[in-house]
């Protein structure tokens, strides 16, 4: 859960709560070259393996992460709202993660709930009961969640080895095609699963770094973060951000000729 920044005398310290069901995730964290960014009361965890996340294993937890989620919603200024990273073939993510998702809406019901989902995929699945995990994870999302961004590591290898042509993709690689995420627009209530496409870093100086080449890339399934085609359905809503030096006219112009060219 991430929702802001506090500040320490010597530095700026992120207000995150990192939630596993066993140690070993949480030490390579901390061992880690970012070991040192997050407070150490905020690492949350079990002694095992989960089983039951939801019911079970993460009752028991939950209280301890609602604890920690309680002290960092109390130092803000303004508290907007939260943000959710979870997998959800995994049991921590799916389970516990949702679980968390409802817990904090009881709360904190007028506060933001923004989710960066990972949806399994069967070409980068680990385990059988993925899809089962993801399954059941959501109608809590349907139910709870504001914003949920559906994000497919199958679609995200893709970018890498098609657009990026990078023949060993590392974590760093994926993690920075979902760091650039944000939207806001929900079209209805309960309709709030977005399917994002970008540019990848390292391909600009391959491309024409043009307002038609960048929006005929946002719309092109290939730089789609879930592995589906866009052309083969309707759009309920589109934000198209642009950064840099672009005309909105220029912009309005394109994105008109794409809606026309959707129908």
């Amino acid at each position: 859960m991430t929702s802001s920044l506090s500040v320490s005398p010597k530095k700026y310290v992120p207000r995150a709560v990192l939630i596993d069901h066993e140690p070993g995730t949480m030490h390579s964290v901390r061992q880690g070259s970012l070991g040192t960014l997050f407070h150490p009361d905020n690492f949350v965890f079990g002694t095992i393996g989960p089983k039951d996340v939801h019911y079970t294993e993460g009752a028991e937890l939950i209280d301890s992460v609602l604890d920690v989620v309680r002290k960092e919603a109390e130092g803000t200024n303004c508290l907007q709202g939260f943000q959710i990273t979870h997998l959800l073939g995994g049991g921590t993510g799916s389970g516990m993660g949702t679980l968390l998702i409802s817990k904090i809406r009881e709360e904190y019901p007028d506060r933001m709930m923004c989710t960066y989902s990972v949806v399994p995929s069967l070409k980068v699945s680990d385990t059988v009961v993925e899809p089962y995990n993801a399954t059941l994870s959501v109608h809590q999302l349907v139910e709870n969640s504001d914003e949920t961004f559906c994000i497919d590591n199958e679609a995200l290898y893709d970018i890498c080895f098609r657009t990026l042509k990078l023949s060993t993709p590392t974590y760093g690689d994926l993690n920075n095609l979902v760091s650039v995420l944000a939207v806001n627009m929900v079209p209805f209530p309960r309709l709030h699963f977005f399917m994002t496409g970008l540019t990848a870093r390292g391909s600009a100086q391959y491309r024409a770094v043009s307002v038609p080449e960048l929006t005929a890339q946002m719309f092109d399934a290939k730089n789609m973060m879930a592995a589906s085609d866009p052309r083969h359905g309707r759009y309920l809503t589109v934000a198209a951000m642009f950064r840099g030096k672009v005309g909105m006219n220029e912009v309005e112009e394109q994105i008109l000729c794409m809606a026309i060219s959707q129908r």
